[in-house]
């Protein structure tokens, strides 16, 4: 408010200056010669009503050019003002520009250095790993190798147990009759040839003794007939 006070004062006296030096342009020459040597004001002869129609259009005016001055010392105020916000903010923008600046400054000072060191541990790793997998990879071949060799020799011993506890005589017939045994075929070929043997001696001595008992009985009818006669 103590600032407004001499602005409106510098105002007023610009308008004041203004509408003076209008009145003096309006009058012309005599306004110079009455504002140069006062005392001959006396004898210049204005008719009274003109001065006063001057007097009051130059008043008018001055009311005019001071209502003008007052907007634009208000929209120069408003203009300040707004300047002034548009500088508080440009400054809150730099000071966190800045800031971010410096954060930026420390990270890359601070966090840089220990994310290289990382990544040249993580790179030898990554090599150390590259030439280990390889091997690791066959062993894990080896052993999956053994593994699967192991269960086929597992399962091929419970397979001879199961097959020891069987009975002989099952044993025997899936020798012969089938081929699931879990047998050499030599000696399914031996079996089943001993089988065949014994099946064709059987069939012979039946064949033997039905004859013989054919001709036992033949023989026996004959000597019967003979003696009846």
């Amino acid at each position: 408010m103590q600032n407004n006070a001499p602005e409106k004062s510098n105002s007023l006296e610009t308008s004041v200056g203004l509408s003076s030096k209008r009145s003096s342009a309006w009058m012309g020459p005599n306004a110079e010669r009455c504002v140069a040597h006062p005392s001959r004001v006396e004898h210049t002869t204005i008719p009274g009503s003109g001065v006063n129609e001057a007097a009051e259009r130059v008043a008018v005016r001055a009311v005019q050019y001071d209502g003008h001055l007052k907007d634009l010392d208000t929209k120069l105020r408003e203009s300040l003002s707004n300047f002034r916000a548009i500088e508080g903010s440009v400054k809150d923008a730099l000071g966190e520009l800045h800031k971010t600046q410096q954060r930026a400054d420390i990270v890359l000072e601070t966090d840089t250095p220990r994310l290289k060191e990382e990544l040249d541990k993580s790179l030898v790793m990554l090599q150390d790993l590259s030439y280990r997998l390889p091997r690791i990879r066959s062993r894990v071949a080896n052993i999956q190798q053994a593994y699967d060799s192991g269960r086929m020799k597992a399962q091929q011993l419970v397979h001879d147990l199961m097959w020891l506890n069987t009975d002989f005589h099952e044993r025997w017939r899936l020798i012969i009759f089938t081929s699931s045994a879990p047998v050499s075929w030599r000696w399914k070929l031996t079996m089943r040839l001993l089988f065949g043997v014994a099946v064709v001696t059987l069939l012979w001595i039946i064949w033997a003794a039905i004859g013989g008992a054919y001709r036992a009985h033949r023989q026996r009818l004959l000597w019967g007939e003979r003696l009846m006669s």
